[in-house]
């Protein structure tokens, strides 16, 4: 009976190749301009950062990381990130609380000021990464040049392939990218089989990938101490620490419908941006200059010395990034939240390794990252396959497996970190 209707399954039909040629070209153009767009501005907000952190505190004779520089630089950011938001055309696009991975089409005059809004967030410390605002931009550009370029082409075929582009050069793999595509094509109607609807994103993200790798040489791996075999103890370990993790990151998101209103009632970016900037300095007055930034090369310092700070100490810099996130989020940088929640779930890691030394430090670190990154992304693949690259050990995975389903069931059906444009939570 089984088999009978087995048999009599509609099979999906499959795309001739002459369909699906034609695209390879496109979108290996979008693949490698997003990733040099993502690189270029990486590369500018890196080098202002050296000027802003480095450079002028030596000429000023003041501490690189002193709470009176901490506390200038980042209302000073808020500053500068307000005049753009008020001034520039397009205002930096849309109130960033209301956005996530998912780019909606920007009209061109709103790009450049969000890209000078990125930049100058990223080089000024507040812990928001790239990601959200250079999707963003990407997806803008490729509707523009593709409308005038091939005008029967969908718009929305170009927002794909930057979209795939965009995450395939943020982490360096295209994996990330298919992923994500796979998840978010469950939940639409769509004809054909899935890899033929998969096969040009794909493309775009595989050279989006390969053009920083080749550029960038970017590297996710924190080289901690490789994981053996796994144990009932280490089952045991994933199944706590993932839901706390996801805990911990539900208590931002709770909040961030109320921490948003706090900011917006101040009725102008010019207030609000540097408001929260001087709280921002003031969070990393306590929580110490690894809590500043988006986060990534701050978690290989952590990464490279586990044992070089005490469980209180990875305490503070978790409880004070995740608040350092929630501000960022909430007082109108335009960032994403990846990358801090990285941070976030890399310093709990370390800190229950602190506290329980028999606790493996890679495990712990994948487990923290899993479970804050469900609660704050809700994206199932994008969190176990970051939480899974940070450690590269192919041992861990089925730990990760089991241990992301009472996270899931922790954060499913809950509010998300995402605002509608009324201010209610987006669930």
């Amino acid at each position: 009976m089984a088999q009978d209707s087995a048999q009599q399954a509609p099979v999906a039909p499959t795309t001739p190749a002459r369909t699906l040629l034609p695209l390879i070209v496109p979108a290996l153009l979008v693949g490698v301009l997003a990733s040099l767009l993502f690189i270029g501005v990486s590369e500018a907000a890196e080098q202002l950062q050296h000027l802003l952190w480095k450079n002028l505190p030596d000429a000023l004779g003041i501490g690189r990381y002193s709470v009176l520089w901490m506390l200038v630089m980042l209302t000073a950011t808020g500053i500068v990130v307000g005049l753009v938001v008020w001034k520039v055309p397009g205002h930096a696009g849309p109130d960033p609380a209301t956005t996530g991975l998912e780019a909606v089409p920007l009209p061109p005059m709103v790009l450049p000021g969000l890209v000078l809004a990125t930049a100058l967030m990223l080089a000024g410390g507040p812990s928001l990464g790239p990601e959200n605002p250079i999707i963003a931009v990407n997806v803008g550009l490729a509707l523009w040049v593709g409308r005038k370029l091939a005008p029967r082409v969908p718009g929305g075929a170009w927002g794909a392939l930057a979209e795939s582009a965009t995450i395939g050069a943020l982490f360096g793999t295209p994996v990330a990218a298919a992923l994500l595509i796979s998840e978010a094509l469950a939940g639409r109607n769509t004809k054909g089989a899935l890899w033929d609807n998969v096969f040009a994103p794909l493309a775009a993200a595989g050279a989006g990938a390969m053009t920083t790798t080749l550029v960038a040489h970017p590297t996710f791996d924190l080289h901690l101490p490789a994981f053996g075999r796994p144990g009932w103890g280490d089952l045991l370990t994933v199944l706590v620490l993932a839901p706390l993790a996801a805990a911990l990151g539900m208590v931002a998101v709770y909040l961030f419908p109320y921490a948003h209103g706090a900011f917006s009632r101040l009725r102008h970016p010019m207030l609000a941006l540097p408001a929260g900037g001087l709280v921002l300095g003031l969070l990393a007055a306590v929580g110490g200059h690894l809590t500043l930034f988006k986060g990534l090369d701050e978690v290989g310092e952590l990464a490279a010395d586990p044992e070089g700070w005490s469980a209180g100490q990875f305490a503070t810099m978790t409880v004070v990034k995740l608040a350092a996130l929630l501000v960022a989020a909430s007082c109108g940088f335009r960032g994403g939240r990846i990358f801090p929640s990285v941070f976030i779930g890399v310093a709990f890691g370390l800190f229950a390794h602190a506290v329980v030394p028999a606790v493996d430090p890679a495990l712990a670190v994948a487990a923290g990252v899993l479970g804050i990154l469900l609660a704050i992304t809700r994206q199932g693949w994008v969190s176990l396959f970051t939480a899974a690259i940070l450690v590269s050990s192919p041992a861990i995975l089925a730990l990760l497996c089991i241990g992301s389903l009472p996270a899931w069931l922790l954060v499913t059906g809950r509010p998300q970190m995402q605002l509608r444009a009324d201010g209610t939570p987006v669930r």
